[in-house]
């Protein structure tokens, strides 16, 4: 797929992506190689057991061979390790994808997200600001990840970024929500460039084990029972990797406009525009198991009700992405869980 790459100039700097073990982080240092010869890319993780470590080694491996790839192993949350990172290597963009992900987890481990999501992203801030000190060039673009589960349980569809946001429904939610709001602060009173991104539903091969998708594949295989929450009735904005990333890309490459505000800050949905009924996914699943060999008997499913936390529906407008960029993401369910199981299939079954 296309990286859209429009403007190499301002790609050919150094380059600093954190969470850069993560699933996004991983995928996109790679198309970033594979695009762009003059490219420096310094990467930061932290390598928590959150899921299993060998899978995010598994994602480096591509990477640490390549003489433009530096890594850092420690943790945003580290105001020592983020300033000495910027000290030593003045990115002039930056991407902060370092996070602890996942809905349901956040109401077991509170801290863990207070402290990668809030603490970690106010030292990038903060690194930023002072990229401009003693009248240096600084950091020329900051491009973030959120999420649309900062949409809570908005009934209006699809989910715009000018709709409000002020009732998460979980804390992973709000520290997302939180994010866009020190984002915007710092813009505003330092002059950061700043773009912040709601993933909807990222997925496909090297994905989070943690995701509901790979968990089926995994019981499917084993024969479990998989259990399907809502009685079946959600919906989801499935968004293949390949697409997020050429998302990223463009969007790396345009500085926001300044803002009625007199603020350099933009928000940007990037989802499939296509919400796929949890059933329909699932079915799809099986599918593509049964054609790689992989099940035969029909899956057993148990079905339960909402689980805190979860929304029954996700849905982006994407109108901005496709009037600023002329992007639209197009890998349909069947094409991308085609790829998952592929990937599945030679990675896991021994």
């Amino acid at each position: 797929m296309s990286a859209l790459i429009k403007n190499n100039k301002i790609l050919q700097g150094t380059i600093l992506i954190t969470g850069v073990a993560g699933f996004i982080g991983s995928y996109l240092a790679e198309r970033l190689f594979e695009s762009i010869t003059d490219i420096r890319i310094i990467g930061i993780d932290n390598m928590n057991d959150y899921y299993d470590v060998s899978l995010k080694e598994e994602r480096l491996q591509s990477l640490i061979t390549n003489k433009n790839f530096t890594f850092v192993r420690g943790s945003i949350s580290d105001s020592h390790l983020v300033n000495s990172v910027f000290k030593e290597y003045t990115p002039n963009i930056v991407v902060n994808l370092a996070a602890q992900a996942g809905v349901r987890y956040s109401i077991i481990n509170p801290n863990s997200y207070i402290e990668a999501n809030l603490v970690g992203f106010v030292n990038i801030l903060e690194a930023c600001r002072h990229s401009y000190d003693n009248d240096k060039k600084g950091v020329e673009h900051l491009i973030y990840a959120s999420s649309s589960s900062v949409y809570g349980s908005n009934r209006k569809v699809p989910y715009s970024t000018e709709d409000k946001v002020d009732n998460p429904v979980s804390l992973y939610a709000a520290t997302k929500k939180s994010n866009e709001l020190l984002a915007y602060s710092y813009s505003n009173l330092y002059g950061i460039p700043v773009t912040g991104l709601r993933f909807f539903t990222v997925y496909g091969p090297k994905g989070r084990p943690d995701m509901a998708y790979f968990s089926f594949t995994k019981k499917m295989i084993e024969r479990e029972k998989i259990q399907i929450f809502n009685n079946g009735d959600m919906y989801r904005d499935f968004t293949y990797i390949d697409d997020i990333i050429t998302g990223i890309v463009a969007i790396m490459q345009k500085k926001p406009d300044i803002n009625s505000d007199g603020v350099a800050y933009k928000l940007y949905n990037i989802g499939n525009n296509k919400p796929e009924s949890l059933m329909h996914f699932v079915e799809v699943l099986e599918q593509e198991l049964k054609r790689e060999g992989l099940i035969d008997d029909p899956v057993e499913k148990e079905f339960l009700p909402m689980q805190p936390g979860d929304v029954y529906q996700t849905y982006a407008n994407i109108d901005d992405l496709i009037k600023d960029f002329n992007f639209k993401p197009t890998t349909t369910i069947e094409e991308g869980l085609q790829q998952f199981i592929k990937w599945y299939k030679q990675y896991y079954i021994k």
